[in-house]
């Protein structure tokens, strides 16, 4: 596997990969060191995991080993490294706190309490995921989709003209922004809450293989930075308003915001970390909600125009 193509995908990755260089021959074994390296960038392209637990995911991904993730392994130890980097935290030391971090990146999450928020989605179709969110939708409200019904959506299909535009935020607020605003007229909107877990990047594949054209909002900071480089590597969602102009113009209105903390590169625009450098200035999403809910209401106006409708109600 390509190291380089994995480290361009997720930049937070740069200072792991780094680290491995740095840390020399695994056994004074050049075989013993690019095995392990790329059994770490096979477990890393796999997440985040589909609910697993963490020898059922091992066996999956590396030839039948279940017990390669152990802890303890010298293989399990360097993953969890990179995903210290990639969430911007310390590297565990304590077995809970491996645990929490296997489970922060899909491993061992269970097919309930991985969830996803959804508004405005209206799925043609009679399966549990279709029905639970046209339900919510019709009623202006927001559904949280379980895991189990993302993985297991019976009947369900999205109309092909015209097709469909689903955006993506990070944040919940900007969710409840725009249902408040256009109730059951609400376009399709989900939300990752944060780092996407697995219910959400299993959703997001699902609607893209439905004929859904995806984009993609987060925060302007560090943080955002590395869960868009992230999502945008894990799904074929492509950016929304997340341009080096489009951090510029937010600047502008809000200069003296809080700094954006350890910033790394951002795959689909190199000058917008730079720009983040020079301005010193984080930008959350709430504060360009009224220019996202613009984007939404136009895209609804599209689409009425486009099916020849009054409302909204159209089937997405």
């Amino acid at each position: 596997m390509d190291t380089h193509a994995t480290v361009r995908a997720r930049p937070a990755l740069a200072r792991w990969a780094a680290s491995c260089r740095g840390a020399g021959l695994v056994g004074g074994s050049p075989d013993l060191t690019r095995r392990l390296l790329a059994d770490a960038l096979a477990v890393l392209a796999e997440l985040p995991a589909r609910a697993e637990p963490l020898p059922v995911f091992a066996a999956r991904v590396l030839k039948g080993d279940s017990h390669a993730l152990d802890d303890g392994t010298r293989l399990s130890a360097l993953v969890l490294r990179a995903l210290a980097h990639l969430y911007d935290t310390v590297a565990p030391e304590s077995s809970a706190d491996r645990r929490a971090l296997w489970s922060r990146a899909g491993v061992a999450d269970d097919d309930l309490s991985a969830t996803v928020l959804v508004g405005g989605l209206r799925p043609v179709g009679e399966g549990p995921l279709a029905r639970v969110a046209r339900v919510c939708a019709e009623a202006g409200q927001a559904a949280s989709v379980t895991l189990a019904q993302v993985r297991s959506p019976g009947e369900f299909a999205l109309a092909p003209d015209p097709a469909p535009v689903v955006h993506a935020v990070e944040n919940p607020s900007i969710l409840a922004l725009a249902l408040r605003r256009f109730g059951p007229d609400c376009p399709p909107l989900v939300c990752t809450s944060g780092w996407p877990n697995s219910a959400a990047v299993l959703l997001l594949r699902l609607l893209a293989r439905r004929g859904a054209v995806l984009r993609y909002h987060g925060d302007f900071d560090g943080e955002g930075v590395r869960i868009a480089a992230f999502l945008l590597d894990r799904t074929p969602a492509r950016p929304w308003r997340m341009t080096v102009s489009d951090y510029r113009a937010a600047v502008a209105r809000t200069p003296n915001g809080p700094g954006p903390g350890r910033l790394t590169e951002a795959p689909w625009d190199p000058e917008l970390t730079r720009a983040m450098h020079q301005h010193g200035t984080a930008v959350v999403e709430e504060l360009v909600a009224d220019v996202l809910l613009a984007d939404l209401a136009e895209t609804g106006r599209q689409v009425r125009r486009r099916q020849g409708t009054v409302r909204s109600s159209v089937r997405w």
